[in-house]
């Protein structure tokens, strides 16, 4: 086909998704902006997207056109991601580009590379206070650089995740920059107020995000001699999504990013979107609203890309982004699966699985079309939103046990083998989340430092375990880099006067080239977890049954230490996992594994340990923190 016939088809598919897609982004965009007042908006918008798409590089309209025909592709077993922060990895987006082969190794084809682009000097939230959507922050190298690692991914078959960070813009922006200089267009971009009455009203209900660095939600301008929001940081001005102009200039601004080489686009602080008085300014129905609105456009000019839900709240409300009722499967694709990963660290803490169970059996159903991300933890804290009357139901007082679990992990209790620390802890109500490496939250630190043998046996064990559940549990499964060999914590950051006040720094570590480079010596704990997660992945990728095809079951055992459930395939190609969350073996009774017609066929194969495991007793035996995915031979 000539390249004026291949250009013209893609055109054509362009218009028919348009055509196909234009009621429901009508339905949206009215929802939000009245059709009296915004007709000539919409207007504007349906001469923006034909705009977007002449811009989307050829090689990737055709992506959009494969992927599109091969379904829902990001429910695949052979996805498994690792979240990085470029610098921490290895220097810049060349240094990263170098250590490809390191990632195929171990088995990964997704990468979620923490921001990259331009942002202030000194605090700029990591990153997540943006100066620019698209421009590479030159410490990363330049956008030449981005293209030619983005092309290499896609020669390898490496997906890439980047953040759209959709509720705010650092004050060094180009629009907070106009709007600091009097711009009353620009001024109107952003929540900006003449006194404090209105902030007033807001602060009756807002929460404080960060209570401790940066309390309350207004800051006042000098320059304009105004009041703006800046729910996050004072630095980060939230964006104003009731002007439909904020809407089509982020619109354009998320096309520029994905034409990168962008697969997947993690929405930063999407519960935020949409702000009203008397409210928490959370999860509102228009901010949903908006996000199917970006996801339709997107659908329309880049098909390809796919939207992650970043949004840590209640499994009610998180079941949400992805779109209910006739928006269902119209939001988000993926979103974080938070409760799963704070539940795990509940049960790793109390050995029990009480708690897990009572509130995975309550998780709202989620469309067909989408999936989880699964992690042990990411680059953020450890929060704990579980639900109270889960927590009375275990017996338990919900104040009584969130101290706990603070204390647990961040060194308050003598017995505890967690090395974490606290982050925004509030004594004014007691709240307050945790902060640490993987390896250094399930005690392998403490047990190096105190050369406790046992303890730092019990910590490699639930490294596995926790990366196990993850691996095992239906979606995607994303590892953070340097969890996968065993990384302490970094105290480092308490040397860095931008850093210093952020404890979350402490599980961002750089990664320890060193350790990788002795990975041939089985002994060391790096390479005992290295080897061992390599061959999870590879068992993952092995076995179809652990794609998302909403095939989970939870089945619960009778013993509060062990987590069981099942994931069913085709031709009775079933995956049975059963883990122990206790220091000392537990037993279950054996009749509900062969029930389950696991020895129908002779003794199955603990896929783990690769050998196969009889049933000579009534009782089912696991050892501490052991973990099995039993398949029928």
């Amino acid at each position: 086909m000539s390249k004026r016939a291949k250009n013209a088809t893609l055109n054509e598919q362009f218009n028919l998704r348009l055509t196909t897609n234009l009621s429901l982004v009508q339905q949206l965009f009215f929802s939000l902006y009245p059709m009296e007042n915004h007709s000539k908006d919409f207007d504007r918008l349906l001469k923006l997207l034909p705009k977007l798409f002449d811009t989307r590089p050829e090689d990737l309209r055709l992506q959009d056109v494969a992927r599109l025909a091969s379904g829902t592709w990001y429910q695949s077993e052979q996805i498994v991601g690792m979240q990085l922060y470029v610098e921490n990895f290895n220097k810049d987006l060349k240094g990263l580009k170098e250590k490809i082969p390191y990632l195929l190794d171990l088995g990964i084809n997704f990468l979620h590379i923490m921001p990259i682009t331009e942002r202030p000097k000194g605090e700029s939230d990591g990153g997540y206070a943006v100066n620019s959507y698209h421009k590479v922050d030159k410490k990363y190298g330049s956008q030449k650089d981005l293209l030619d690692i983005t092309k290499t991914f896609r020669d390898k078959g490496i997906l890439l995740m980047l953040d759209f960070v959709v509720n705010h813009t650092s004050d060094e922006y180009s629009w907070a920059k106009k709007a600091k200089k009097g711009s009353p267009k620009y001024q109107q971009y952003y929540y900006t107020f003449n006194d404090r009455t209105i902030p007033d009203e807001f602060e009756k209900t807002l929460p404080e995000v960060f209570p401790e660095t940066s309390p309350g939600n207004f800051t006042y301008i000098p320059e304009m001699e105004k009041w703006v929001m800046t729910v996050f940081n004072s630095y980060q001005w939230d964006l104003n999504y009731t002007n439909p102009d904020v809407f089509m200039d982020m619109l354009a601004n998320l096309v520029k990013m994905v034409n990168l080489g962008v697969d997947l686009v993690r929405f930063d602080a999407l519960a935020f979107l949409w702000k009203k008085i008397g409210t928490i300014s959370q999860n509102q129905p228009e901010a949903h609203i908006l996000v199917s609105l970006f996801r339709m456009c997107l659908q329309i000019v880049a098909p390809g890309t796919i939207f992650l839900a970043e949004a840590i709240v209640a499994p009610t409300d998180i079941i949400k982004y992805f779109g209910e009722g006739p928006r269902e499967g119209n939001e988000c694709e993926l979103a974080y699966n938070a409760s799963l990963m704070a539940l795990l660290w509940n049960s790793i803490a109390t050995k029990k699985t009480g708690l897990l169970y009572k509130s995975m059996f309550n998780v709202p159903k989620k469309p067909a079309s989408c999936t989880w991300i699964n992690y042990v933890r990411c680059h953020d804290d450890i929060g704990l939103g579980y639900e109270n009357r889960f927590i009375r139901e275990m017996g338990w007082d919900p104040n009584q046990h969130r101290k706990f679990l603070l204390n647990y992990y961040c060194q308050k209790l003598d017995w505890s083998p967690a090395t974490g620390l606290l982050f925004m802890y509030n004594p004014k109500t007691g709240d307050g989340r945790i902060t640490g490496s993987a390896a250094s939250l399930l005690g392998l630190e403490k047990g190096i430092a105190t050369k406790n043998t046992k303890m730092v046996d019990h910590a490699l064990a639930k490294i596995v375990l926790l990366h196990a559940v993850i691996l095992s549990y239906g979606g995607i499964p994303m590892i953070y880099a340097g969890d996968e060999i065993a990384t302490l914590n970094d105290y480092s950051y308490l040397d860095d006067e931008s850093k210093q006040n952020d404890s979350r720094w402490v599980n961002r570590p750089k990664q320890d080239w060193q350790a990788i480079e002795k990975l041939k010596n089985k002994d060391l704990a790096s390479s005992k977890i290295y080897h061992k997660l390599k061959q999870l992945v590879a068992i993952r990728k092995s076995n179809p049954t652990l794609a998302d095809n909403d095939n989970l079951n939870l089945i619960e055992s009778g013993n509060d230490h062990i987590l069981v459930y099942e994931r069913t395939g085709k031709n009775d190609a079933n995956i049975l996992v059963i883990c122990n969350f206790d220091e000392i073996p537990q037993i279950i009774d054996s009749n509900l594994v062969l029930k389950l017609g696991y020895f129908t066929q002779g003794d199955p194969k603990n896929l783990v340990s690769g050998k196969t495991v009889s049933v000579n007793s009534a009782l089912f035996e696991l050892q501490p923190y052991e973990i099995m995915w039993l398949k029928k031979n």
